[in-house]
C-alpha cells in the first residue's frame, strides 16, 4: 500500500511538472532553475515576450537621433567639459524643419541629446548654468528641448531624450558634483529652487550622493515639463571618470517608471545596443537574450557585442531569459556631430535604405543620427537622402501585392493581434494570387506579444514553371523579417518553417516589389595607382540562395566618372577598365537607362608605387609596417607594445607638396587606434622636425578613415608619423593605411 501511495504521489508531481512546463505564463523575464532540462529551457524561451512599451518601441521601427551642442561649433566628436558656453553660437533654430523632414523619411520618433558627455544642457535647467541659458541664443532664454517638443506635437512625432550619465563639466569644475566623494544621504527629488516651482507635485525620497541627486533632478525636469517622453537613452560611453562615481539606477528607474510610464529605457533592461555604430546588423538578431543576474533588478548592464546572443547553446547557459530588443544606431554623416558640408561625407540613400531593410527587417529598431548644422537646420545633403529614403519606403512597403491574395486570413488581414498557429502537423503557409505578379521582397512577422519569437529557420518557395523553386532562406523572424531576393514572377508563394521553439504563431505575411535603382558604386586603387570602379556589395546579400545580388539586380547599368570634382553625367567618361589616378577627386555614378544612382566620391592621393620604408619603431609577426602603405584595406601594421612613442618613417620617392593626410584605422579589432600624433619632415630621412600636430576622436566606436588638413602646405620627400596618443591608452598602434595628398 505504501509503495502504491509513493507511486501515485510521484506520478502526481511528474504530471504537475509537465503541466507547469507546458502552461508557462508569458512573461518579460523568466528564471532558469538549477538543473533544468534543455527541453524546459527552450519551452521557457518560447514564452518570453515584450512589455507593452517594448512592443511600441519595435513598432516605431525607424527613429531619429539628434546630436547637437558645443561640439557642433568646435567640430569635435567629444567635448572636454571646459568649453565656454558662448562657443554654442546659435542664432537660428528650425525644429519644424527637423520634424517635417523626419516625418517625410518615415520616422516615428526623435531622440535629442539634451546633455552629452561635456555636461552642456539644451534646456532651461534649474540645477546648472552650464548650458543654453549661458549663451547668446535668444538672449539666454532659448530652450531647444521645448522647441523640439512643440514641433513633435505639430508633426505627430514621439519624443525621446538622451541624457549622458557621464558629465565632464561636473568632473572638471573645482566644485563639480561628479565623483566628489559626497555621502549617501536621504534626498528629496526634486530639490526646491526659489522662483522655479514645478507644476507636477510628485516627490521622491532616495538615498543618493550629490551627483545622483543632480542627475535625478534633471530627469525630473525633463520628464515633467516637456510633454510625454517615450524613450530615455543612457549612453555607456565614459570619456573620463572620477572618485569611483557610481550610478543609482534603481532610483533612476523608479523615477522614470513613475513620471514617464510609456517610456522605454535604452542601455538598461528595455533596449540594448546593437554592438556597433556602423549600421551593422546580425544575420540572426534574437530579442530573447540571456542574463546571469535578474535584469529587472540589476543596476549594471554590459554591452552585448557577441555575434550570437540567443541561440539554443546560449539559452542553455543562462540564469535568466529576458526580452530586450536592439537598436541599430548609426549616423547619416561621418561622426555624430555636424562638422561641415565639404569634408564630412554623407551616407547615400542606397546605404540608408539598405540599413533600414537589414535592421527593421532583421528584428531590430533603426536609430539614425541626423546632426543639425550651425544654423540650427538639417543640411540640404542630409535632406535629399532622407527624402529619397522615405520615398523608397513608401513605394515599396505601402503597396502590398498580397492584398488580393488568398490564403490564411490571419496572416493576410493586416491585424497584428490575429495569427496562425503552426502546429506539428502544419509547418507551411501557401498564399495564392489571382494572376502572376513580380516580387522581390517578402515581409514576415510573428505574434511576439503573445507567443514570443519561435521560428529558428525558414524558407520561401515560389511556384515557377509548374514547380516549387526556393527563392530565400533565413533563420529567425521575430517582430519582423524582410527577405530580399532576385525578382521572381509567380502566382503562388510557400513559406516553410524548418526549425522552431514550440509551435510558432505567424501574424503577418506580405509581398512587395522594390524598384531596383542603378547600383551604389565603390572604388579602390592598387599600389600602381590603377582605380577599379564596381557596384558596392552590401553586407546583406542573397548568397543564401546561391545567387549573387549584383548579377541578379544590377543588370543593364553603365558607369560614368569625372576626375575634376564635377558631378558625373552620362556625358562624362564611361568606365570600362581600370585607369590610373593620382591626386584627383574621383566622382562616379551608375545609370540604368535614365535612372541615376548615388554619386560615389573618393579623393586619391600620391601613388604609393615608389614609397619605401625608412624606419619603424617596431612591428609584430604578420603585421609588418609595409602593410601601412600597401593599398590593401584588410591588412595593417601593428607595433609591439611599448611605453615609448611609436612611429613610421617613409620615403615618398620624390618631393611632394602636401596639403593633407588620411589615417585609415584597421577594423579587425578595436585596439591600437591612433588618436593623436605629429607629422614630421626631414631633408635626409634622418633628422626630423615637427610640421603639424593632429588629433582624432571616438575611434573605438567609429573606426572610419580620418583626414587631417595641414594648416600650411608641407614640401618633403621624407615624412614620419609620430604617434603620441592611442585610443583606450593602449601601448601599441595599428595603421591599416596612410595616404598623403597634394
Amino acid at each position: 500500500m505504501k509503495k502504491s501511495v509513493v507511486l501515485i504521489i510521484g506520478a502526481f508531481f511528474l504530471a504537475l511538472q509537465m503541466y507547469s512546463q507546458n502552461n508557462i505564463i508569458a512573461q518579460n523575464t523568466i528564471k532558469i532553475e538549477n538543473g533544468e532540462s534543455k527541453e524546459s529551457i527552450i519551452n521557457k524561451a518560447a514564452h518570453v515576450v515584450p512589455t507593452e512599451n517594448q512592443l511600441e518601441a519595435l513598432r516605431n521601427e525607424f527613429i531619429a537621433f539628434i546630436h547637437f551642442g558645443p561640439n557642433t561649433f568646435t567640430r569635435m566628436e567629444w567635448g572636454n567639459g571646459m568649453e565656454d558656453p558662448s562657443i554654442f553660437d546659435l542664432e537660428t533654430l528650425d525644429t519644424d524643419q527637423w520634424c517635417r523632414v523626419m516625418k517625410d523619411a518615415g520616422m516615428k520618433m526623435v531622440i535629442l541629446t539634451v546633455k552629452h558627455h561635456d555636461g552642456f544642457v539644451l534646456w532651461q535647467s534649474r540645477y546648472t548654468d552650464h548650458g543654453v541659458m549661458s549663451t547668446g541664443f535668444q538672449d539666454g532664454k532659448g530652450d531647444i528641448l521645448k522647441n523640439l517638443s512643440e514641433s513633435c506635437k505639430k508633426y505627430g512625432l514621439k519624443l525621446g531624450v538622451y541624457l549622458s550619465p557621464a558629465d565632464l563639466y561636473q568632473i572638471e569644475q573645482p566644485d563639480g558634483l561628479y565623483g566628489n566623494l559626497s555621502e549617501y544621504t536621504k534626498r528629496t527629488i526634486p530639490r526646491k529652487v526659489k522662483g522655479r516651482p514645478f507644476k507636477n507635485k510628485t516627490k521622491f525620497e532616495f538615498i543618493v550622493d550629490d551627483y545622483n541627486e543632480y542627475f535625478l533632478n534633471q530627469l525630473f525636469e525633463i520628464l515633467t515639463e516637456y510633454g510625454e517622453i517615450h524613450e530615455v537613452w543612457f549612453d555607456g560611453a565614459h570619456p573620463k571618470t572620477k572618485g569611483g562615481q557610481t550610478y543609482n539606477y534603481s532610483a533612476w528607474r523608479e523615477l522614470i517608471r513613475t513620471l514617464a510610464p510609456k517610456a522605454v529605457v535604452f542601455g538598461r533592461e528595455d533596449l540594448r545596443w546593437c554592438g556597433n555604430e556602423a549600421g551593422g546588423t546580425r544575420d540572426t538578431e534574437w530579442n530573447v537574450v540571456t542574463y546571469q543576474d535578474n535584469p529587472d533588478t540589476a543596476d549594471d548592464f554590459q554591452d552585448m557585442t557577441l555575434a550570437d546572443l540567443g541561440s539554443r547553446d546560449m539559452l542553455y547557459r543562462a540564469n535568466y531569459l529576458h526580452y530586450q530588443p536592439a537598436e541599430t544606431n548609426t549616423s547619416i554623416r561621418e561622426g555624430w556631430f555636424y562638422r561641415d558640408d565639404t569634408n564630412q561625407k554623407v551616407r547615400s540613400a542606397d546605404d540608408v535604405f539598405d540599413i533600414y531593410e537589414r535592421s527593421v527587417g532583421g528584428n531590430s529598431i533603426f536609430l539614425l543620427n541626423i546632426p543639425p548644422n550651425r544654423e540650427g537646420k538639417f543640411s540640404p545633403l542630409d535632406i535629399e537622402v532622407l527624402e529619397d529614403v522615405g520615398d523608397r519606403i513608401r513605394e515599396t512597403y505601402d503597396v502590398n501585392i498580397f492584398e488580393v491574395a488568398e490564403g490564411s486570413k490571419e496572416v493576410l488581414d493586416g491585424d497584428p493581434d490575429t495569427y496562425l498557429l503552426l502546429d506539428n502537423g502544419n509547418r507551411e503557409i501557401v498564399i495564392t494570387l489571382p494572376v502572376q505578379k513580380t516580387i522581390n521582397r517578402l515581409m514576415l512577422q510573428e505574434a511576439i506579444a503573445t507567443h514570443s519569437e519561435r521560428v529558428e529557420k525558414h524558407a520561401v518557395d515560389a511556384w515557377v514553371d509548374k514547380e516549387w523553386k526556393e527563392i530565400s532562406m533565413a533563420t529567425n523572424i521575430g517582430y519582423k523579417r524582410i527577405l530580399r531576393f532576385p525578382e521572381v514572377t509567380t502566382d503562388k508563394i510557400r513559406i516553410r518553417v524548418l526549425e522552431s521553439r514550440q509551435d510558432p504563431a505567424i501574424s503577418h505575411v506580405s509581398a512587395h516589389y522594390y524598384n531596383t535603382r542603378p547600383p551604389q558604386l565603390t572604388s579602390s586603387r592598387d599600389k600602381d595607382g590603377y582605380v577599379t570602379i564596381e557596384p558596392l556589395q552590401t553586407e546583406f546579400n542573397w548568397k543564401r540562395t546561391g545567387e549573387n545580388a549584383a548579377d541578379n539586380l544590377n543588370t543593364g547599368y553603365e558607369m560614368f566618372f569625372t576626375l575634376d570634382g564635377s558631378e558625373p553625367t552620362q556625358n562624362s567618361m564611361k568606365y570600362d577598365a581600370p585607369f590610373k589616378v593620382e591626386c584627383n577627386t574621383l566622382k562616379a555614378v551608375s545609370y540604368n537607362n535614365d535612372d541615376r544612382g548615388a554619386v560615389h566620391s573618393e579623393e586619391y592621393g600620391v601613388i604609393k608605387k615608389d614609397w619605401k620604408l625608412i624606419d619603424v619603431s617596431s612591428q609584430v609577426n604578420n603585421r609588418a609596417a609595409l602593410n601601412a602603405f600597401d593599398s590593401a584595406s584588410r591588412s595593417y601594421w601593428q607595433s609591439a607594445e611599448s611605453d615609448e612613442n611609436h612611429f613610421i618613417a617613409l620615403d615618398l620617392g620624390d618631393e611632394n607638396n602636401l596639403k593633407a593626410f588620411t589615417y585609415t584605422p584597421q577594423k579587425s579589432h578595436s585596439g591600437g587606434l591612433m588618436s593623436r600624433g605629429e607629422i614630421q619632415i626631414s631633408n635626409d630621412g634622418k633628422s626630423w622636425k615637427t610640421a603639424e600636430k593632429f588629433e582624432f576622436g571616438n575611434l573605438i566606436n567609429d573606426p572610419t578613415p580620418r583626414t587631417y588638413y595641414f594648416l600650411h602646405p608641407v614640401s618633403t620627400q621624407y615624412i614620419r608619423v609620430l604617434v603620441t596618443g592611442i585610443a583606450g591608452n593602449e601601448k601599441y598602434v595599428t595603421i591599416s593605411e596612410l595616404d598623403f595628398y597634394h
